[in-house]
C-alpha cells in the first residue's frame, strides 16, 4: 500500500510523527511537506527533534492569503498524486494545507483519511472551521480523537468510515515529555523556575488580525505581575512590528522569543504555572501535563477539558483573562481523554484495513 502524506504546518509535523514511523514498517509513505511553515523553528528543528524523515517533496508554498496560498498547494500537490498514484491520501487537521490535500485527492478519486476529523467550533468565521467541513465531507475514513467528533459528523450526516480512535497529539507527548525533561535547557537559558512563569501563544488570525483584540489581550498581559514567556510566532510578529506602539517597553514583564522547537515547548508547557494560548494543540497538550489553561478565544473545539475544569474559554476580553490568570484553579479530579497514547496503531490498522477492535 502506497500512502501519500500532505503536512504543511508544525502541528501537523507533531500529529504525523508517531502515524510516520508506524506506516513506514509496514507499507510506502511518500510524505509532502507544503512548506506552509518554513522557517527552521518553525519547521527543520521539528523534523529532526521528532525523527520525521525528510519530505519526498518540498512544495515551497510559504505564506500569502488564503486563495493563494490554498491554490498554490493544490496545483503542486495534483502533481504529486498524478505521479505517485497513491492508494491513500492522508491529511491532519485543518489547515489550508488539508484542504488542499483533500480537494487535490478528491477530484482525482483517490481515497482521503482525514486525522482530527469532526472537530467544530460552529464559527465559520474561522478559515480553519471551513478546512474542516470541507475535509471531513470529502473524506473516506475519518479518525475522530473524541466521541463529541464523532456526533458532531453524525450532525452532518457522516456516519461512514467514521472511527473513535483518540488522539495522535497524545502518542507524540507521551513519547517526548521524558526527553525534554532530560535534553531541553531551555528553561536554564532564560532562567526560569518550575511554576514561576506563565506560557502565552497567540497565532490565529481571529486575533492577530484584529488589532482589539490583539491589543486587549496584550493590556491583558500587562497588568499581570508574572513573567509571561511568549514565544513568537511569524504572523503575529509581523502584526506587532507594523504597529505603532513599543511593545517591549510597555509590556515589562512580557518576554518574547523566538518559535521554539517541540521538546523545548514541552518543556516550556511542563514547567508553566499557567498557559494562555489560542492553539488547539495547546489546549490538549495542557491538559494530558496537568497545566491549567486559559484560551485566549471564543469557543474551543476541544469542550471536553473545559468539561473537566481544566481550561476556561475567556476570548480577547481583558478583564476575563486577567481574572482567570489570577483566580483560575483546576479540580482534584483529571480523567483521561483523547484516547490512551496507541491511537497511532489503530490508524495505521484501519488504512491497511486490518482493524480488529474499534475505539479505546
Amino acid at each position: 500500500m502506497k500512502v501519500v502524506t500532505v503536512i504543511g504546518a508544525r502541528p501537523q509535523f507533531i500529529k504525523a510523527a508517531p502515524v510516520s514511523r508506524l506506516l513506514r514498517q509496514l507499507h510506502t509513505e511518500v510524505l509532502v511537506h507544503t512548506g506552509q511553515h518554513y522557517d527552521e523553528n518553525m519547521s527543520a528543528i521539528f523534523f529532526d527533534e521528532l525523527d520525521i524523515p525528510a519530505p519526498d517533496y518540498h512544495l515551497g508554498v510559504g505564506s500569502g492569503s488564503h486563495g493563494a496560498q490554498t491554490g498554490a498547494m493544490l496545483t503542486h500537490i495534483e502533481q504529486v498524486l498524478l505521479q505517485e498514484q497513491p492508494d491513500w491520501t492522508l491529511i491532519y487537521g485543518d489547515t489550508n494545507s488539508t484542504l488542499a490535500g483533500a480537494l487535490a485527492a478528491a477530484k482525482l478519486h483517490i481515497r482521503v483519511a482525514h486525522v482530527e476529523a469532526g472537530l467544530r467550533s460552529f464559527n465559520r468565521a474561522m478559515p480553519e472551521e471551513l478546512n474542516r467541513i470541507v475535509a471531513d465531507h470529502l473524506s473516506d475514513l475519518l479518525f475522530c480523537p473524541s466521541q463529541t467528533a464523532v456526533d458532531n459528523l453524525a450532525a452532518e450526516g457522516i456516519a461512514r468510515g467514521v472511527h473513535l480512535v483518540g488522539d495522535v497529539m497524545h502518542d507524540a507527548l507521551l513519547s517526548a515529555a521524558e526527553r525534554a525533561q532530560n535534553r531541553s535547557g531551555i528553561l536554564k537559558r532564560l532562567n526560569l523556575t518550575a511554576r514561576g512563569y506563565l506560557l502565552a501563544t497567540v497565532h490565529r488570525p481571529e486575533n492577530t488580525d484584529d488589532p482589539t483584540r490583539l491589543c486587549n489581550i496584550l493590556a491583558a498581559f500587562g497588568e499581570l505581575e508574572e513573567a509571561i514567556i511568549f514565544p513568537i510566532h511569524p504572523r503575529t510578529r509581523r502584526v506587532l512590528e507594523n504597529d505603532s506602539f513599543n511593545l517591549k517597553s510597555e509590556i515589562a514583564n512580557l518576554k518574547l522569543i523566538d518559535p521554539v522547537g517541540y521538546l523545548d515547548m514541552v518543556r516550556l508547557e511542563q514547567s508553566a504555572r499557567m498557559i494562555l494560548t489560542d492553539s488547539g494543540g495547546m489546549q490538549k497538550e495542557a491538559y494530558w501535563l496537568g497545566v491549567p489553561c486559559v484560551t485566549l478565544r471564543d469557543q474551543t473545539e476541544w469542550v471536553e477539558t473545559v468539561e473537566a475544569g481544566w481550561n476556561v474559554v475567556v476570548g480577547a476580553d481583558k478583564e476575563r483573562i486577567v481574572r482567570a490568570a489570577r483566580a483560575f484553579s483546576p479540580p482534584a479530579s483529571h480523567p483521561s481523554l483523547y484516547g490512551d497514547g496507541h491511537t497511532a496503531s489503530r490508524l495505521v490498522d484501519l488504512l491497511s484495513g486490518t482493524e480488529k477492535k474499534p475505539g479505546f
